[in-house]
């Protein structure tokens, strides 16, 4: 198993209160797979990847316990220093917003160069790989693109260099957080095949942060679904899409978008429901 977590709790703390953001999660992760971990904003999908490569605030303002164990070893336990060579190289990320993630200053190629320069020794041209990643990521004239600064481009086309800047380290795991909020359709559909594509062509592991179901079936192998800082329901995609068993999952599910299903208004969440059913599982 290439990634397995283990009772993963995170505790936000302030002067006058404690949040209890992850309650105890569970999940494991194989090399060349994806799991989608989906949930409403709140839920816990995102702070749960970023404990991974702790991205948190130190305590005591966020206190992380369980593991995270990657090859046998727990991310959780390691040095800040041998925490750098496990962020970008180990894990990358690409969020959701493309225009946070890329400094306003500096070249797109100048800052794909600069994660080249810092992680990987063995290349002589960080020009030439630096052209090489952005054809990877489908960006044409590449060649001229490498000398254009964030705001020259779409949003999509910003997307897919800061895909090409997470790959540029070749990482055993791509975290994916709703990296298509900020698109239109077209888009997310483009994007979410090139992520296709290039978890195939490098047998890269992806970990797919959503709220959306409707992008998660024929993509992700295995799904998990968080619901107030806990895992309420996992496996195979095809499974819990088919016969979801929480009522949390079936309420998501409910909102997907049907062609040929006209609706007068969207699907209402029914908490009060899902609060019983968690009250009766908890005993």
């Amino acid at each position: 198993m290439l990634l397995e977590v283990r009772d993963l709790k995170i505790r936000f703390s302030s002067r006058h209160s404690k949040i209890d953001a992850v309650k105890g999660i569970s999940f494991s992760l194989e090399k060349g797979k994806t799991l989608a971990i989906v949930g409403e904003s709140g839920s816990g999908k995102s702070v749960t990847s970023m404990s991974l490569s702790r991205l948190l605030p130190p305590p005591p303002k966020c206190e992380v316990s369980g593991e995270a164990l990657l090859d046998g070893v727990n991310l959780l336990d390691l040095s800040e220093k041998e925490l750098c060579k496990v962020r970008g190289k180990r894990i990358a990320y690409v969020f959701q917003e493309p225009s946070t993630s890329l400094n306003p200053y500096f070249t797109v190629g100048a800052q794909i160069k600069e994660a080249l320069k810092f992680h990987r020794d063995d290349i002589d041209d960080f020009r030439a790989e630096t052209i090489s990643l952005l054809k990877k990521v489908g960006i044409r004239d590449a060649e001229t693109r490498f000398d254009d600064y964030p705001h020259q481009m779409s949003g999509g086309m910003k997307q897919r260099v800061v895909i090409a800047m997470a790959l540029a380290c070749q990482p055993d795991i791509l975290v994916a957080d709703e990296p298509t909020t900020a698109l239109d359709v077209t888009i997310e559909a483009q994007i979410m095949e090139l992520l296709r594509e290039l978890r195939e062509r490098e047998n890269m592991s992806i970990i797919l942060i959503t709220h959306n179901f409707g992008i998660v079936d024929g993509f992700a192998d295995e799904v998990a679904v968080m619901y107030r800082g806990r895992i309420v329901e996992k496996g195979e995609t095809k499974q819990v899409l088919s016969s979801p068993k929480h009522e949390y999952t079936k309420a998501l599910i409910r909102c997907i978008p049907r062609l040929g299903v006209k609706r007068d208004r969207l699907p209402v969440v029914d908490y009060a429901a899902i609060a019983a059913e968690e009250a009766a599982t908890n005993g």
